[in-house]
């Protein structure tokens, strides 16, 4: 029987594919169900409980190498920035992970940041 944190994960992926599926976005290949399941290993520490693993690593990577375009860059801003608070993501673990992950991202999470201006 799945724990309670497992079942709120998966709603939040099937939130996630659904809301995708009907907002409109930029033209980027991301989604924010392939987000949410990239950074899904990172959860914990994202919500600052847990520690920084290689799965989560793999994930943030591959979304980096899949964000190639600006579009994609601003569709994944886009989703970071709407999922961010539905799955207890502080600021200050979003920001300290890349460079912990050793990943460039062109851009500062926060709350208000305006997606349509990253490049």
């Amino acid at each position: 029987m799945a724990g309670f944190g497992e079942v709120k994960v998966m709603c939040l992926v099937v939130i996630a594919v659904a809301a995708a599926a009907a907002a409109p976005h930029a033209e980027g290949a991301i989604s924010c169900g392939q987000v949410l399941s990239s950074v899904s290993p990172c959860l914990s520490y994202l919500q600052g409980r847990g520690a920084v693993t290689p799965p989560c690593c793999d994930g943030l990577k591959s979304l980096n190498k899949a964000a190639a375009t600006t579009a994609d860059r601003q569709a994944l801003c886009g989703c970071i920035k709407s999922l961010a608070p539905g799955v207890g993501a502080k600021a200050e673990f979003i920001n300290s992970l890349p460079s912990k992950c050793g990943v460039a991202l062109p851009y500062r999470y926060s709350p208000s940041v305006d997606c349509s201006k990253v490049k």
